[in-house]
């Protein structure tokens, strides 16, 4: 006699981020949902480095080169 098993309970994308969280380690959806945070924040800082570049106000490129590096460093780190 041959035992069923139990079907995996299907959780939504929401759900599995929401409990990686708590959990240690990092999920596949919580990774996913990070990298596209980055994504995004990578797209917004090219828009405001080429504003900066525009402006020729040399603080602000300055500054906002300076927030590219701080987010390269911290992706390359948490990929790492």
């Amino acid at each position: 006699m041959a035992k069923k098993q139990p079907e995996p309970e299907q959780i939504s994308s929401a759900n599995a981020v929401f409990l990686g969280a708590l959990a240690p380690g990092v999920n596949g959806p919580t990774w996913t949902t990070l990298r596209f945070a980055f994504v995004m924040l990578g797209v917004c800082l090219a828009v405001m480095l080429g504003l900066a570049f525009s402006s020729s106000d040399s603080w602000l490129v300055f500054h906002v080169a300076f927030l590219v590096l701080i987010t390269a460093t911290l992706f390359l780190l948490l990929s790492w």
